[in-house]
């Protein structure tokens, strides 16, 4: 796959780096989104996370409606809004808002994971169950709220969603096993494969997403895309540090000890079981690290795995400077903005 064919996007957490408040992170989120408008990026999508101090990202409609206030050309979006969190209804009217905002240029990303633990997800929204078919039908009254189609005679067809606005959001499915690559095929929605939870299984996810896409009024052309970790800096110390402390969050992560604010410093020194170290290999397969020559060609030959023509790039680091300068390299190497 040729490069100059491949778009960017990014996927930002605000993150909250150590010795740095919530406040600053989500100021370098809107310096961030800013700053890659400019460099030509296509997409910037904001999460949704709850009970972690690591990252501030906890209600992207909100977010993104400063965010696109504050660009020009970025679409902006959500990475995802999770969906058993929150009613079909309230969604549909946030993202009329954001259309009524920014109209045309505003993403509805959606999970159906919760963003955070069973506890935290069960106060966010006490009748959640966890269920399947609930995602489904959450999906279904969506779609009729924006487009004013509910049956008659059923609550959905007596409501409308406000403002009513003229434009829809794009549509997609965030997915990291490949079940909601199904749904996605299903309802005509674009799908976005999260390489940096789940590093295996992608490609063949995203192949029987376009074989099932059925054409929506709202996307008659299947639309597919990989989000994956990547660190990209022409000192090779950096690159070596950075994975470092990616091997480390790892870790914390999945013993349970969570997320918190590290430097190198902190994590230089210790020391880590043989399972962990095979834990450790097994989710470097979900990060991209390397000088820009190196990632030019990692990112051509995850495109061309992937068989997408556009990468989300996920950027945590022990500087703010050090990620502005590996989205830059990264515009650089694929042309943005010629």
């Amino acid at each position: 796959m040729n490069t100059k064919n491949i778009r960017l996007s990014v996927l930002d957490q605000s993150p909250v780096r150590k010795g740095v408040t919530a406040e600053q992170a989500v100021k370098e989120t809107i310096e961030l989104a800013k700053y890659t408008d400019q460099l030509g990026y296509t997409r910037f999508w904001v999460s949704e996370h709850h009970n972690t101090g690591s990252l501030a990202g906890s209600t992207p409609e909100v977010l993104m409606a400063y965010l696109a206030s504050q660009t020009t050309n970025i679409r902006i979006g959500s990475g995802g809004v999770m969906m058993p969190n929150h009613s079909a209804l309230k969604v549909a009217e946030n993202f009329r808002m954001l259309e009524a905002l920014a109209p045309g240029r505003i993403d509805l990303g959606m999970g159906r994971a919760p963003g955070t633990d069973r506890l935290t997800a069960s106060v966010l929204n006490p009748s959640n169950q966890f269920r399947e078919q609930d995602f489904i039908e959450q999906l279904y009254d969506l779609r009729n709220f924006f487009h004013d189609t509910g049956e008659l005679g059923t609550p959905v067809g007596r409501i409308r969603a406000i403002p009513q606005v003229q434009t829809v959001p794009d549509m997609w499915l965030l997915s990291s096993s490949g079940q909601s690559g199904l749904f996605a095929a299903h309802f005509g929605m674009g799908l976005s494969f999260a390489h940096f939870i789940n590093p295996f299984g992608g490609p063949e996810a995203v192949k029987l997403y376009r074989e099932r896409f059925e054409p929506s009024e709202d996307m008659a052309v299947q639309q597919a895309n990989v989000a994956i970790f990547v660190f990209c800096s022409e000192d090779e110390e950096k690159i070596r540090r950075h994975q470092a402390l990616m091997d480390y969050r790892f870790n914390q992560f999945e013993k349970g000890a969570g997320l918190s604010p590290v430097n190198y410093d902190d994590i230089k020194d210790v020391e880590y079981s043989q399972g962990e170290l095979d834990r450790i290999n097994y989710n470097r397969a979900r990060v991209i690290t390397g000088t820009p020559t190196e990632i030019k060609l990692k990112l051509n030959w995850l495109a061309e795995d992937y068989k997408v023509d556009e990468i989300i790039a996920v950027t945590i680091t022990e500087s703010f400077e050090d990620r502005l300068e590996s989205y830059r390299l990264l515009a650089e190497q694929f042309g943005l903005g010629k």
